[in-house]
């Protein structure tokens, strides 16, 4: 059995909590939290821990660099796991999708993602697995103000039932599959 990455893209520190930008350290430690994994080993630039999801071995990853250097992180992690990046999983928030909407996808480009944009420069990597993770695009205003801005009591509803099924998502993927994960979470 290979071992996966999962990893949370988000932004450090506790002035960024709770923001649209680090719903991806949300979804992952939720599903951390499921398997009753603590992400608390400082290494490779981030948090880190290993364990067992749904019965596969895995490491999970929060980047502790900011979003637009998570790369570094990820790369380093992989490396010494010796994961490849069809096995590695990377939950990051996704402004072209409205607040809690969720979409799978494997490859690609980087979307304007910064985070995603690191991943794919460092490792020269583009088939890993995204979880993508709605939250709107600002009606007015500045993307940045808006992605680093904290969810609504209205929203905050739907992404909490968002990020519970994007763990289930990452479950059915490492049990069945992409496209069986879509086809049930699309």
């Amino acid at each position: 059995m290979s071992r996966w990455l999962i990893v949370g893209l988000g932004n450090p520190g506790r002035k960024y909590e709770g923001t649209r930008h680090n719903v991806g350290f949300d979804a992952l430690r939720r599903l951390a939290a499921r398997y009753g994994l603590e992400i608390n080993r400082s290494k490779f630039k981030g948090l880190t821990t290993t364990g067992s999801v749904a019965g596969h071995d895995v490491v999970l990853l929060e980047p502790q660099t900011f979003m637009n250097r998570s790369g570094g992180a990820l790369l380093a992690a992989g490396q010494f796991y010796d994961v490849p990046a069809d096995k590695t999983i990377v939950f990051h928030d996704e402004i072209d999708l409205p607040p809690g909407r969720l979409k799978l996808k494997q490859g690609g480009g980087h979307g304007g993602h910064n985070g995603l944009r690191d991943i794919i420069s460092r490792t020269g990597e583009r088939d890993f697995f995204r979880v993508r993770l709605g939250v709107g695009r600002p009606e007015h205003g500045e993307v940045t103000g808006h992605v680093l801005g904290r969810f609504s009591s209205d929203e905050r509803l739907d992404i909490d039932e968002m990020i519970e099924d994007a763990c289930d998502a990452v479950e059915t993927i490492l049990d069945e599959g992409l496209e069986a994960a879509q086809n049930r979470f699309h």
